[in-house]
């Protein structure tokens, strides 16, 4: 039911910052942010619950914020001190409240590519 669309990724260098958008459709209860890189598996990064603080991954922990205006229906990614490391597709999703694996997400949006070079 939900769908999200992904906006906001870029090429920048190290120390650099970027902000992600996904703009959803529908009433949505748990959102995340994921990340996949070449040969890795997908890797939560983000999650926001209706009603509760965000958690986040220990990777990116104190250098990105997840944040989600619902007034827009729209999910953000401030992202911080970027390292090449951060090097990685990022995807927005959607599933019942408390979701935190990726096989929890229900809807997930197409990607958007983010490269930190060094």
């Amino acid at each position: 039911q939900v769908q999200l669309v992904e906006s906001g990724g870029g090429s920048v260098q190290a120390g650099g910052s970027l902000r992600l958008s996904c703009a959803a459709t529908g009433y949505t209860y748990s959102m995340g942010w994921f990340r996949q890189a070449p040969g890795k598996e997908r890797e939560g990064i983000a999650f926001i619950d209706r009603g509760r603080s965000p958690t986040y991954a220990d990777s990116v922990k104190g250098r990105f914020t997840i944040s989600k205006d619902n007034a827009k229906n729209t999910l953000y990614l401030q992202m911080n001190s970027l390292k090449p490391e951060d090097t990685a597709m990022y995807y927005c999703a959607h599933g019942p409240y408390g979701s935190r694996s990726a096989s929890d997400f229900g809807s997930w949006g197409q990607g958007t590519q983010v490269t930190v070079s060094s």
